[in-house]
């Protein structure tokens, strides 16, 4: 058998029985995961270590693989969004949006300009909550617990928001084809409006507590670094491909959802390791809150929140009782009995982690006939191992937690 096939607990096995040191001693095998409480996800790595140097690192996926691929063809549309939260769950609106948008796309649907406003502001608070997990939990990885517990409140606001959007906290289902299910409540206005007045003093609080910290900057500075050139190999994109030095952003390389309406910077860094990855986050969440700051500010008056197609919008829950034409268009949607183009289409969103895409191919029935999710989760991590070797065990930590790798959405 080649040894490229063999377990590699096997193949390291034969390299320690070949190397020894000249001290005598002896090279180890350290499973790192799959139940590890530092790794954030059901990841094993399994370690070829010289004490506590990694030389070697071979990762396994899949323990929490639940083929959504697989049964995203085999429901209807409209009832693949719950698919789409289950993904990164750090930031479930952003990829319910990309679903619905590559629906849009598709169905060539024109949503209107209010209710694009909402779902930016919807995705950038998405995108905030992301980033406040990723950093804060970079903190209690390198010894700081306090920034953790202090930001993690806000991510409560925002969910409040998200309660009041739509009923729900974590994995959302927020939207429709077209638009929302419902207008924002003025309470979500009033929550949101909170928000943007108590956080940015926390989140700058939380900046000085980390980012000359000289501990924190012994921990992270020149720890897994990755060359542009490497990361652009990889696949890279996101925030871990804009701290090594490469702005690309997809809501500025191919904006959508009126994204070309706002002014914002795109922060980068120049060595993409442990630390730049930790700032441009930072960063990240300032240009989210100024979005959302000019969403509100130029939102269009009225009460629209989704487009004018009734063939795929579902029509009230009040008026299928009481209205014939709806009642049948409610049949119809629910029953797939209203055909949709054969055609193949890829749109891609700027998640949380990096570019969210759905390569989405129809055949005119009621599922798709194919459906992929591009998730950056599962891209990135393939560098982890080449990332980490010549570290040490514990810069491997935090190595992988200033990645962000989400388990949902690197196993599907």
């Amino acid at each position: 058998m080649s040894e490229l096939l063999l377990p590699p607990e096997h193949r390291y096995a034969k390299i320690i029985q070949e190397l020894h040191n000249e001290d005598g001693s002896e090279l180890s095998i350290l499973n790192l995961g799959p139940t590890h409480p530092a790794t954030h996800g059901i990841f094993q790595n399994i370690l070829l270590m010289d004490g506590e140097k990694i030389l070697e690192a071979e990762p396994t996926i899949g323990y929490i693989h639940r083929a959504f691929e697989k049964i995203a063809e085999n429901r209807p549309f409209y009832q693949i969004t719950p698919l789409t939260d289950r993904m990164n769950y750090c930031s479930s609106p952003i990829n319910n949006m990309g679903w619905w948008m590559t629906m849009e796309k598709l169905l060539d649907i024109e949503v209107p300009k209010r209710a694009q406003y909402l779902r930016v502001i919807a995705m950038e608070l998405a995108r905030i909550t992301d980033h406040i997990i990723c950093n804060s939990i970079l903190g209690v990885d390198t010894g700081a617990y306090t920034g953790f517990l202090y930001v993690f409140q806000f991510r409560e606001k925002v969910y409040e928001i998200y309660e009041e959007i739509c009923g729900a906290r974590l994995t959302t289902n927020m939207g429709r084809l077209g638009g929302f299910e419902r207008d924002w409540s003025p309470k979500a206005f009033e929550l949101l409006e909170v928000f943007l007045k108590d956080f940015p003093v926390a989140w700058k609080e939380f900046e000085n507590l980390f980012e000359r910290n000289r501990i924190f900057i012994d921990r992270t500075v020149n720890v897994g670094p990755i060359t542009a050139e490497m990361a652009m190999a990889y696949g890279f994109t996101g925030p871990n491909l804009r701290a090594a030095g490469v702005d690309y952003d997809v809501r500025v390389a191919h904006p959508y959802s009126s994204y070309e309406d706002f002014e914002f910077i795109v922060p980068v860094g120049k060595s993409g390791d442990t630390y730049d990855r930790f700032c441009v986050r930072n960063a990240e969440v300032w240009e989210s809150l100024s979005i959302i700051r000019q969403a509100l500010d130029k939102m269009p008056e009225g009460n629209v929140f989704h487009a004018d197609v009734p063939e795929y919008y579902l029509p009230p829950k009040e008026d299928v009782y009481t209205d014939m034409e709806s009642l049948i268009y409610h049949f119809k949607i629910v029953m797939g009995e209203i055909p949709v183009p054969v055609a193949e289409i890829y749109h891609a969103v700027e998640g949380g982690n990096g570019e969210l895409g759905f390569y989405l191919v129809t055949d005119g029935s009621r599922t798709p006939y194919r459906l992929h999710f591009r998730r950056p989760c599962f891209i990135y991590y393939q560098a982890y191992p080449e990332m980490i070797k010549g570290a040490m065990l514990s810069d491997a930590i935090v190595i992988l937690s200033s990645l962000n790798v989400i388990a949902g959405e690197l196993d599907a």
